[in-house]
C-alpha cells in the first residue's frame, strides 16, 4: 500500500489571470467563464497517484492583485510549492511573476515555482512571448508553461511538474 503524503501549494497571480479558472479545471474537469473574483482564498483538494505514493494536493487560491498584502503573504505558510500565473492577453499581469515569486521564497526559499501563461487560446490577443516568459521564468529560478483553463491545454502538466518538484 502506498503512503499518502498532504501539502500545500498555492496559485499565486493578479486579479482576473485565471488562477480560480486552471484551479476548477484541474479539480473539477470544468471551465466557467463567468469571473467570480476570489475573495481572501479558495481551498480544493485534488489526490495524485505517484509512482511510490499518493499526493493529496491542498490548492490554496489566493486573492491577487492590489488585495494581496501582509496579511495575505501569511497564507504561504507551509505552501512548498507555487504555480504563479500571468494572463498572456494582459502584459502588466508579467510584472507579478517577481513579486509573487519573491513573496514565497521570502516564506520558503526551497519553493518549487511554475509560471504559468494562462489564457493560450486567446492567440489573436496574445502580447507576451514565449522568450520573454522563458527568460523570466529562468531568472526567477522556475519552470514555464503555457495553458489554456478554457481548452485544458497544460493544466494536468502544470500542476503534475509541480507536484514532480515537490521534496518528500
Amino acid at each position: 500500500m502506498k503512503r499518502i503524503i498532504q501539502k500545500k501549494v498555492c496559485l499565486l497571480g493578479d486579479f482576473a489571470v485565471g488562477k480560480t479558472s486552471l484551479t476548477r479545471k484541474f479539480v473539477e474537469g470544468r471551465f466557467d467563464d463567468r469571473y467570480l473574483s476570489t475573495i481572501g482564498i479558495k481551498i480544493s483538494r485534488k489526490r495524485l497517484e505517484m509512482d511510490t505514493y499518493t499526493l493529496n494536493l491542498l490548492i490554496w487560491d489566493l486573492v491577487g492583485g492590489a488585495n494581496f498584502s501582509k496579511s495575505s503573504a501569511k497564507h504561504l505558510h507551509g505552501a512548498i510549492a507555487a504555480l504563479i500565473v500571468c494572463d498572456l492577453t494582459r502584459p502588466e499581469t508579467l510584472d507579478g511573476y517577481k513579486f509573487y515569486a519573491e513573496q514565497m521564497r521570502a516564506v520558503n526559499p526551497n519553493a518549487a515555482l511554475i509560471f504559468a501563461g494562462n489564457k493560450s487560446d486567446l492567440v489573436d490577443e496574445r502580447l507576451i512571448s514565449d522568450e520573454k516568459l522563458q527568460i523570466i521564468s529562468k531568472q526567477l529560478n522556475g519552470s514555464y508553461l503555457d495553458t489554456s483553463a478554457k481548452t485544458g491545454f497544460q493544466v494536468e502538466t502544470a500542476f503534475h511538474w509541480m507536484a514532480e518538484q515537490i521534496e518528500i
